[in-house]
């Protein structure tokens, strides 16, 4: 039978509607033959052969259903140039398609079971010379390969594009530091239109990128410019519409279809715009860019994937998510030395906060566990984890800057000359004087960047008390707050830890001189700490509400603006200072004692 059928390929021809090159324009196409025979597969455009190919090195991609990519490697005949060529072929109808696809799986499992290939390469032969007009050359020819590709390859999600349009299926820098299962989340949140949208709605985060680059059109005028993180292609339509010489588009998810087509809807500008589907960690540019833009920033800048019931969250700390990473990446690999960066300075703010309604809210929700009869179970063993649980999540609203204790301090990352390694672990020292008397709750944070135009200078602002934009702020909440007088220091350290799901560990600790007999002499110090996962925020949509009990369900009092004394959790640093013990506390919460 397999015999039989292998007599069968090697005698078999398919008619093809149309054949063209990868690398020619497609007006180039016409009729052409794909004929199996014992040297392999020949596919001849008229009475020309412009592929020749054997079962190794064949790579067959079926993009419609009658419509296909057949991609070849090969080498020169002393074996020291390496290249790939690639054909678009166009059968007459499904059928005949079908029908092909089948012989070449047979044919491939008859002379090469293993067939693995780990390279795709999707590029005309590039002869390497000593010519001045070496760039020019890659140049034309990458233009012209993205064009052939860019409703092809991109469908079958393959990844990247090489400087000789080399597309790599390796492990990459990405997926090496990241967990697939975050990426694939992360990849597939910002694949979607509805979240685009919520982003593009931030007319505060929009208008902002808009008059910055419109603003400094003498930056972008006849420049190269590469997007990276394009996400709906915005930035890069903001750019070609500064008269940007070429823009490149660079989007890992699925949005990379998206923003194609919004492109190509604009045609005055799509002509100036190439969107390249892959990490840049991974694609290859032909040429180095004088500019990039990009909007890197989520929590504390670094940035946070939102959740699905709250699309119109993503909190503010300018480093979760770690795309600020990637926007240094691209910067090593893709900017001239001369270049310029859309945003280039980065800050942190950061201040201490009170509220008595957002801790109660907070404590409140522990209270479900203290039921000693819930359906008959005792849930109070469990008491003590799930408050500090509600205490781990950092809080992302919008505040009143009346609830700030003391002035703001804030860090600054330098976007142009920060290394990617710095990134991985910050570590901020905290200096305040507190402006008034009062509990402290916690640590409020925010950013803002700078868009350093050689026209116009534009700081985009998450702050509390500007235009709410869709990063909001983020508090760190302490459980167990301290007390200050005005005028007193209040020090402490913040430091975030990068983690391979995307984001921070945020440990926080702030500290403050007692008050009182024996105070100034002791030195003595009421501090308080805290661990939170700035991956699993609390997004805070509403005033706090009362728990709703069951009819069967033990009514608990509802804590109220005392202290509440919960013993330190094991935060995995041991230089962190430890909470205090129940002397140093003005007052205790019965109700806490046991916890």
């Amino acid at each position: 039978m397999e015999d039989s059928l292998g007599q069968k390929w090697k005698q078999r021809e398919f008619p093809l509607a149309s054949v063209s090159d990868l690398s020619s324009p497609p007006t180039s196409a016409s009729p052409g033959i794909a004929r199996f025979d014992s040297d392999g597969l020949q596919i001849h455009q008229q009475s020309h052969q412009i592929l020749s190919v054997d079962p190794q090195t064949l790579q067959l991609f079926k993009v419609s259903p009658v419509q296909s990519v057949c991609v070849a490697e090969g080498s020169d005949a002393d074996n020291k140039t390496f290249y790939s060529r690639g054909v678009t072929i166009q059968f007459r109808n499904e059928e005949e398609s079908a029908a092909f696809h089948c012989v070449v799986q047979q044919w491939k499992k008859e002379v090469n079971a293993q067939g693995a290939v780990l390279k795709i390469c999707v590029n005309v032969v590039v002869k390497w010379t000593q010519s001045d007009d070496i760039i020019g050359c890659i140049e034309c020819y990458t233009c012209r390969f993205r064009s052939s590709l860019s409703n092809t390859l991109d469908r079958i999600g393959q990844e990247g594009n090489g400087r000789n349009g080399t597309i790599t299926t390796s492990k990459s820098k990405f997926d090496e530091k990241i967990e697939s299962s975050s990426a694939k989340m992360y990849f597939h949140y910002y694949g979607q239109l509805l979240h685009q949208q919520n982003m593009l709605q931030d007319y505060v985060r929009t208008g902002t990128y808009h008059a910055a680059v419109v603003e400094n059109r003498a930056d972008f005028i006849g420049r190269v410019v590469v997007d990276v993180g394009a996400g709906s292609g915005i930035l890069s339509l903001f750019a070609a519409q500064a008269g940007a010489k070429h823009v490149y588009a660079v989007e890992a998810s699925e949005m990379a279809e998206y923003a194609r087509k919004l492109i190509a809807g604009n045609p005055t500008l799509a002509q100036r715009i190439t969107v390249i589907k892959g990490k840049v960690e991974d694609v290859e540019l032909p040429e180095k860019a004088d500019i990039l833009i990009s909007e890197p920033m989520g929590k504390l800048i670094f940035s946070s994937i939102k959740l699905e019931n709250n699309a119109g969250f993503q909190c503010t700390l300018l480093v979760n998510e770690r795309m600020l990473e990637s926007y240094v990446i691209a910067r090593d690999r893709f900017l001239s030395p001369a270049g310029k960066m859309f945003p280039a300075v980065g800050r942190i703010h950061m201040a201490p906060f009170t509220d008595e309604y957002l801790f109660i809210e907070i404590a409140n929700k522990a209270l479900f566990w203290q039921q000693q009869n819930y359906y008959g179970v005792d849930l109070t063993p469990l008491h003590g984890t799930a408050f500090q649980g509600y205490f781990s999540q950092p809080v992302v609203d919008a505040f009143d800057p009346r609830l700030l204790v003391a002035p703001p301090m804030f860090h600054v990352i330098d976007f142009t000359k920060i290394k990617e390694e710095e990134l991985y672990e910050i570590d901020i020292p905290l200096r305040f004087i507190a402006s008034m008397g009062t509990r402290v709750h916690g640590l409020a944070c925010w950013f803002d960047v700078l868009f350093n135009g050689s026209t116009v200078q534009r700081w985009l602002t998450t702050a509390p008390g500007s235009p709410t934009t869709h990063w909001y702020q983020l508090r760190c909440v302490l459980s167990q707050p301290i007390y200050v007088m005005a005028g007193q220091e209040i020090t402490g350290r913040l430091h975030l830890i990068a983690h391979n799901a995307q984001s921070y560990t945020i440990y926080l600790t702030l500290s403050a001189k007692m008050w009182g007999p024996g105070a100034e002499q002791g030195g003595l110090l009421q501090t308080s700490s805290c661990k939170l996962d700035l991956k699993e925020p609390y997004y805070r949509m509403s005033q706090p509400q009362a728990y709703t009990l069951a009819q069967d369900q033990q009514p608990q009092p509802l804590i109220h603006t005392q202290d509440i004394h919960i013993q330190s959790q094991d935060l995995d640093e041991p230089e962190i200072v430890q909470q205090p013990s129940p002397n140093s506390c003005a007052q205790i919460d019965s109700l806490m004692q046991s916890v």
